[in-house]
């Protein structure tokens, strides 16, 4: 019998995520700070209004680009908080997550054999998504030293004639690294002079800590070459009711659709009127949800000072990325041991990219009660480790 798959897709490695929260959701008295899933509930207003769409008997297709009144809250949003001004009848999709935007964007724009760069250590889904695309993804592997932010000569050095996309995935998932605006002043030079295009994914834009969110759309020259992504999971403590956007240049947005509308044909219909409640009222709920992460981050860093484990201040998304190089074990190795031997689950920087290796990603989108759990557990393996040594 002839082979029923196809090679590109059984090449792609499962997520390095899920394997880790996989094993501990089967583990008693485990910890699992594997994944990105704010510990809030969705504020009670958005659920409502999620609840009056149903009552109301509002369980029809919207249109394939979206309910009107949620892309034009869109950009208002967009206008309020960065200045950018986007027409939401051509400009504006409404897409199932920003996973979904990401993927599609990707279809619309690349033709065979053209290239994608893609800064590491990012986001899981990235690459799988270029090479689905047809495109060849180019990795241009951020440094600590940097505060793992993405250089112009990083980005300058990478480039070549068949570069067509720049993902650019900052608040940074795993790092929890920013860039700020004389950092994108420096790239959208480099953007422009070389005419590619940029995959800005934003969906952690409004969990950062340092200064307010600067999107790269919004700097001269940028909105017309620039693909925004964002979303309600994250800000808004909505993971699973699956809902994303992307903005951008009228022509790419149209060809988004139409991927969309053969492949999904909308977002869920509940969802999107919930939205359009949590982009009204919700900027209070996203500044509750900051502060209680902040103050994680800040109980973190310091834990690890304690302990002398070195990392590096993220000041955006909810995420750390502790440095474990000193103890002479793979990233990998170190998670598992964790695992099995403290009942912690963490996810290998490697499940992020190669560069990763060397390095852990802990997420505190948790209770400060369970990390404090899990902190004294990683402490204690910490000083074990140490001692072997």
């Amino acid at each position: 019998m002839r082979n029923p798959l196809a090679d590109k897709i059984v090449e792609i490695k499962p997520s390095g995520i899920r394997k880790f929260f996989d094993i501990v959701s089967e583990m008693k008295d485990a910890i699992s700070l594997g994944v990105g899933e704010p510990d809030f509930d969705t504020p009670w207003h958005i659920r409502d209004e999620g609840i009056y769409s149903l009552e109301k008997g509002r369980t029809f297709y919207t249109s394939n680009a979206g309910l009107k009144e949620l892309r034009q809250e869109i950009c208002n949003y967009m206008k309020r908080k960065y200045d950018i001004g986007y027409d939401w009848a051509k400009e504006v999709l409404i897409t199932v997550g920003g996973s979904e935007a990401i993927d599609i964007g990707l279809r619309a724009m690349i033709n065979p054999g053209e290239e994608v760069l893609i800064p590491q250590p990012s986001y899981v889904s990235y690459e799988p998504c270029a090479i689905l695309a047809g495109a060849k993804p180019v990795i241009i592997n951020l440094k600590e030293e940097n505060d793992f932010r993405l250089t112009a000569a990083e980005l300058e050095e990478a480039i070549t004639d068949k570069t067509k996309i720049l993902i650019l995935p900052f608040p940074n998932n795993p790092t929890g690294a920013i860039m700020e605006r004389k950092d994108l002043e420096a790239i959208a030079e480099v953007i422009i002079k070389h005419d590619i295009f940029v995959m800005s994914d934003e969906i952690y834009a409004e969990l950062s800590y340092k200064e307010k969110h600067v999107s790269i759309a919004s700097l001269p020259g940028m909105q017309e070459r620039t693909i925004v992504i964002n979303g309600f999971s994250k800000a808004y403590a909505m993971t699973g009711w699956r809902l994303g956007y992307a903005c951008g240049p009228a022509e790419v947005i149209a060809q988004m659709t139409k991927i969309h509308q053969f492949a999904i044909m909308c977002a869920p219909t509940t969802s999107q009127y919930a939205a359009v409640e949590a982009l009204k009222n919700g900027d209070g709920d996203i500044e509750e949800m900051r502060l209680a992460y902040n103050q994680r981050r800040r109980y973190l860093m310091n834990a690890f000072r304690e302990m002398g484990l070195e990392c590096f201040e993220p000041y955006g998304a909810f995420y750390v990325f502790p440095c474990i190089k000193e103890f002479g074990m793979t990233s990998e190795e170190f998670a598992t041991r964790f695992l099995e031997e403290e009942k912690v689950a963490v996810v290998p920087g490697t499940a992020f990219g190669d560069c990763g290796e060397g390095y852990l990603r802990i997420s505190y989108a948790y209770s400060l009660e369970n990390l404090k759990v899990a902190i004294g557990r990683l402490e204690r393996f910490v000083k074990k480790l140490r001692a072997e040594k």
